[in-house]
């Protein structure tokens, strides 16, 4: 009669069959299972609301429109893919940072939930008619969202350019452009420096690479690298940009060659010396014979002349 297995043996085969298929599942599970427990939340995203939070008729930037003194409202998407509740912080940045307004400025999003968080922003009165930008800065779990703003401010447009502080330092010609207008402007500079025999530098005018921003200064400066070694020069600026703003200033340098000068430039030291001496000369010449003039003494209304005596008396002795 054969002998029956006992049951007891198929039991640590059936154990270590389970312990291994729990080993393999712990194994294989995704990483991302590992993001939706405890901890920080991850994968969460900033938006502008409006039209679907992914889609492609998204908003790519939150656009506005206003004039100044207004308040202008919109609203910002906060996505929690999580299991777990985000708590964000938001803050205005950017040029246009300082109008934005939030009626918190911290906002908690539930797990796996999108909110929409409403934003207002207040042009100031004084605001430069003109484009602005600014940014929503959103910031949860260790990371940061930016969400681009673009702020068109309504008004009439000022272009005004000037051209201050011109000095001309050896070979080197130093200016400052300052945008008086509220619109940004895109300088052209022309370039003209007299001599005492001619024009020494005449550069066309060129478009300049930058932007000027309203009521921005910036201090730049423009190559001279063949300025005279003696002369007395008279550079003059001109600037022009789009909208009709132009503007121009001159500077005036003499330059003397160092000492000790020798061969050619001592004879050109020589030869303005002589004409400045003659020069001056010829005008203490003038100015003597005007004095003498000036302190001889006329004669009285009871004299005559000397000639005129010896005229009489020799009619005289004739008769």
């Amino acid at each position: 009669m054969p002998q029956s297995t006992p049951y007891v043996h198929r039991r640590p085969f059936a154990l270590a069959v389970l312990f291994g298929a729990l080993l393999l599942s712990l194994l294989v599970v995704p990483p991302a299972a590992a993001d939706d427990g405890p901890g920080t939340p991850a994968g969460w995203t900033a938006r502008p609301a409006g039209g679907g939070s992914a889609g492609e008729d998204a908003r790519p930037y939150v656009y506005l429109e206003g004039t100044p003194g207004t308040v202008l409202q919109d609203r910002l998407s906060v996505t929690n893919p999580a299991r777990t509740p985000l708590t964000v912080r938001l803050r205005g940045d950017g040029p246009a940072g300082p109008w934005f307004r939030f009626a918190a400025d911290t906002v908690t999003v539930p797990a796996r939930t999108r909110a929409d968080v409403p934003f207002a922003l207040a042009v100031p009165r004084d605001a430069v008619p003109g484009g602005h930008a600014g940014e929503i800065l959103t910031v949860g779990g260790g990371e940061e969202r930016r969400v681009p703003v673009r702020v068109r401010v309504g008004g009439p447009t000022l272009a005004a350019l000037t051209v201050e502080d011109v000095e001309v330092s050896g070979r080197t010609i130093r200016y400052a452009l300052v945008n008086r207008g509220n619109a940004p402007l895109r300088p052209r500079l022309s370039v003209r420096a007299e001599g005492a025999f001619g024009t020494l530098l005449d550069r066309q005018a060129r478009p300049l690479p930058l932007e000027l921003a309203p009521g921005r200064r910036v201090e730049l400066t423009e190559p001279w690298p063949d300025a005279p070694a003696l002369d007395s020069v008279t550079v003059r600026l001109r600037v022009t940009a789009e909208g009709g703003a132009r503007d121009e200033a001159a500077a005036s340098a003499a330059y003397v060659p160092p000492a000790p000068v020798t061969g050619a430039g001592l004879l050109a030291l020589a030869f303005l010396a002589v004409l400045g001496a003659r020069a001056y000369r010829r005008g203490r010449w003038r100015t003597g014979t005007s004095a003498a003039a000036a302190t001889a003494p006329a004669p009285g209304p009871d004299k005559q002349p000397a000639e005129e005596e010896r005229h009489l008396e020799t009619a005289g002795a004739e008769s």
